[in-house]
């Protein structure tokens, strides 16, 4: 089968197209006929220098990245599903998948059926940004109905969904993003966009509960601690925030990652299917062109999601 392989760190030019074999499926897990593949941060960063997970990937070398898995099971070693189902999957996530390929085998426990509204590339754009969303705003801050919710980066991959999960849960959410998505993210139901090219947003906003920090570390004492309430709990999406950081801006913090799981991500198809939330797709590549996809995603400035055709 055709894949984007990686035997080095480097360049988006370390992604080269060869013939693999194909997966072997181990018991609890289905062969997927890959259709399409989301294609998200980590993914150039584990490209470049392996970022949080070098040291598994130097181990794994030749690998094959690609998490966001939406296709057709082929063969399957559990009761889940059968020949024939369209799937989607945050799959084993943070080891390696091998979504960048034309099959990958995904553990059963970790996927979900497509909603019949949704195609492949929809789907592919879903799990991990939806799932680390949900992770922060739902299962770590416990967001409640009232409160005030600041998102960073609200029109990009991980922010629209969050934005969306906010909103659901009744919160009252303003967003930091640039003038020309501010009508994409009235359309999501935003309350308050604030251009981060115009505006400074500490001055313009203040008394949130909570702030989902989706920008580099360095920007959490000028943009996102000042516009917290006393006691209130910022969400670090890039690595964690020292206790002395945290004591000192008399709040709460913690640090997001994400991980694979089920039940999460069938709440999301359900409310994908019903129409209370959607996707967003900036721009598909072919898997052929996934270093073209690489390097749109590292300007950071992509609306909703890139995914991979295959």
């Amino acid at each position: 089968m055709k894949a984007m392989v990686m035997h080095e760190f480097g360049g988006p030019e370390v992604l080269l197209a060869e013939d693999v074999p194909m997966p072997a499926i181990a018991d609890g897990e289905i062969l997927v006929e890959v259709k399409a593949v989301g294609v998200n941060p980590i993914d150039y960063v584990a490209r470049a220098n392996g970022g949080p997970m070098r040291k598994n990937l130097e181990k794994s070398l030749p690998a094959i990245l690609g998490w966001d898995i939406a296709g057709v099971v082929s063969e399957t070693k559990s009761d889940q599903f059968q020949a024939g189902d369209r799937i989607f999957a945050l799959s084993k996530f943070p080891k390696i998948t091998g979504g960048y390929a034309e099959y990958a085998a995904v553990p059963a426990d970790e996927a979900v059926i497509i909603p019949a509204n949704l195609s492949f590339e929809e789907a592919a754009a879903v799990p991990l940004a939806a799932l680390t969303a949900w992770q922060a705003l739902v299962e770590t801050a416990d967001i409640q109905v009232g409160q005030r919710v600041l998102i960073h980066a609200a029109a990009g991959g991980v922010g629209h969904f969050a934005v969306q999960i906010a909103k659901h849960k009744g919160a009252y959410v303003i967003g930091t993003a640039s003038a020309q998505n501010s009508d994409f993210l009235k359309s999501l139901g935003i309350d308050e966009v604030v251009d981060y090219s115009t505006q400074n947003v500490a001055e313009v906003v203040s008394d949130m509960d909570i702030v989902l920090h989706a920008l580099p570390p360095n920007f959490r004492e000028s943009v996102s601690w000042p516009c917290l309430k006393e006691g209130g709990l910022l969400l670090s999406l890039l690595g964690p925030v020292p206790e002395e950081e945290t004591a000192k801006f008399k709040g709460r913090a913690a640090q997001i990652g994400v991980r694979p799981d089920q039940a999460q991500l069938k709440e999301i198809a359900g409310l994908l299917e019903d129409g209370s939330f959607k996707v967003t797709l900036d721009k598909t590549y072919p898997l052929a062109e996934v270093g073209v996809a690489h390097t749109q995603i590292a300007e950071r400035h992509t609306r909703g999601k890139v995914v991979l055709t295959v």
